[in-house]
C-alpha cells in the first residue's frame, strides 16, 4: 500500500470540468489487465481534488486507487476497467461516445464532481475506491476487503453503474456451467459405429430451452445464454466430444444446475466453473428502485461498510455499455451528479 502525496488545488467549475476530464479518462486504454494505464491521470485528477490518495496494488499492471477527504462517511465506488475492444471518445452533439464512457469513467466522473460540489458547499467526509477488474475477476473488488480500516466509520456504498439514474433492487447471481458430452468416433460413412456427440449436446441444449423459467418482482427473470458452443475434429468424422458454456443470471433458490445435470444424456457431464449469489439492495425513501439485468462487485465490497448498506446507481444505460455505440449524454451525466449527491446528503444525515 503506497500513499500518494497531493497538493490541493481549487476545482475550476463543474460541466467544462467534469467532460474535460471525462475525454481525458476515456482517451486511455484501461481494459481489463491494463488498469494503471489511468494512473498517472487519477493521480493528477486527485491532486486537483486535494485528496489524500492509496494506492493498493493487486496485480502487475492493475491498482486499485483509493481517495479520502476528511474522515470518510460515504464511499464511493465504480471500477477502472473497460471490456475489449478499446474505442477512443469522441463527442457528438451532447453525448459522448466511447469505451467507458457509461461503464464506467462517467460513474467516475459523476461521483467526483458530486464530491467536489459537496466539498465546496462545506460538506466533508467523503472516500472514493476505484478497483480493477470489475469486467473479468473482480479481483480489485476481493483485494480492497483489505482497505476496510480506512474505511471503518462509512454509513452507506455507493456503487457507480448505469442504472438510468434508478436505484438498483438488487442483482441475479452469475452461474457458469461447461455442459459436455462424451460420443463415440467413427467414419461419417458409418455413423451407426458411432455416437454424435454434437447432437446428443444439441439435444440436451434444446431440453434445456424448453424449461420454465422463474421470476423475482425485485429482480426480474432468470435467463440464460448459450456463450459457447464446438465440437468435432473434421467434417467427415462422427465427433467423440462435444461442449458447451453456459451463463445464467440466477435467482434465490435458482434449481437452474440441478436442471441441467437432471436433464444430462448419459455420456454428458456438468462442470460449475462459477457461482456468485444473487443481492438485494435495500430500497430509500424519495428514490426510484428498478431491476436491473446485470452484476456488480456492489455484493463484495458492500462488506466494507458495518451494516452492509450499499446503493447500486448511477447515469447512463446497460443497453449501450459493452457495445460499439456506448455514450453517455451530458444532460444525463449532470443528473448523476445530482443523483449522488442527494444520496450522499441522505446518509450524512444525523
Amino acid at each position: 500500500m503506497t500513499k500518494a502525496h497531493t497538493k490541493k488545488h481549487p476545482a475550476p467549475p463543474g460541466p467544462l470540468w467534469m467532460q474535460h476530464w471525462l475525454m481525458r479518462l476515456c482517451e486511455v486504454d484501461s481494459t481489463s489487465d491494463r488498469e494503471d494505464a489511468m494512473l498517472p491521470l487519477l493521480r493528477q485528477l486527485m491532486a486537483e481534488m486535494g485528496a489524500d490518495v492509496f494506492e493498493q496494488p493487486v496485480a502487475e499492471g492493475r491498482t486499485n486507487v483509493l481517495a479520502l477527504w476528511g474522515r470518510p462517511r460515504v464511499l464511493f465506488s465504480t471500477h477502472l476497467d473497460t471490456v475489449p475492444p478499446f474505442i477512443p471518445p469522441r463527442k457528438q452533439g451532447n453525448a459522448i461516445f466511447g469505451r467507458g464512457t457509461c461503464d464506467a469513467k462517467g460513474q467516475i466522473m459523476a461521483q467526483l464532481e458530486a464530491i467536489r460540489q459537496m466539498l465546496s458547499e462545506g460538506i466533508t467526509g467523503f472516500a472514493w475506491l476505484g478497483v480493477v477488474g470489475e469486467e473479468t475477476d473482480s479481483a480489485g473488488a476481493t483485494a480492497a476487503l483489505g482497505l476496510s480500516d480506512r474505511v471503518r466509520d462509512c454509513r452507506a456504498l455507493i456503487n457507480g453503474e448505469p442504472t438510468e439514474l434508478k436505484l438498483a433492487s438488487g442483482q441475479r447471481g452469475v452461474l457458469h456451467l461447461r455442459m459436455r458430452c462424451q460420443g463415440r468416433s467413427a467414419h461419417s460413412g458409418s455413423p451407426d459405429l458411432g455416437v454424435d456427440a454434437n447432437w446428443m449436446l444439441i439435444d440436451w441444449l434444446q431440453r434445456m430451452r424448453g424449461l420454465p423459467g422463474l421470476e423475482d418482482p425485485d429482480l426480474g427473470p432468470e435467463v440464460w445464454n448459450l456463450g459457447r458452443i464446438e465440437g468435432g475434429e473434421a467434417i467427415n468424422t462422427i465427433p467423440a466430444l462435444a461442449e458447451a458454456h453456459v451463463l445464467a443470471r440466477t435467482l434465490p433458490h435458482s434449481i437452474f444446475e440441478l436442471q441441467a445435470r437432471d436433464l444430462q444424456p448419459e455420456g454428458g457431464e456438468v462442470v460449475r466453473l462459477l457461482a456468485e449469489p444473487a443481492d438485494r439492495y435495500p430500497s430509500i425513501p424519495g428514490f426510484l428502485q428498478a431491476s436491473m439485468p446485470f452484476g456488480s462487485d456492489a455484493p463484495q465490497l458492500r462488506e466494507l461498510i458495518p451494516d452492509r448498506t450499499v446503493v447500486l446507481a448511477g447515469p447512463g444505460s446497460i443497453a449501450v455499455a459493452h457495445t460499439e455505440h456506448e455514450h453517455i449524454t451530458l444532460p444525463d451525466l449532470a443528473l448523476g451528479v445530482a443523483l449522488n449527491k442527494r444520496l450522499a446528503i441522505y446518509f450524512l444525515k444525523d
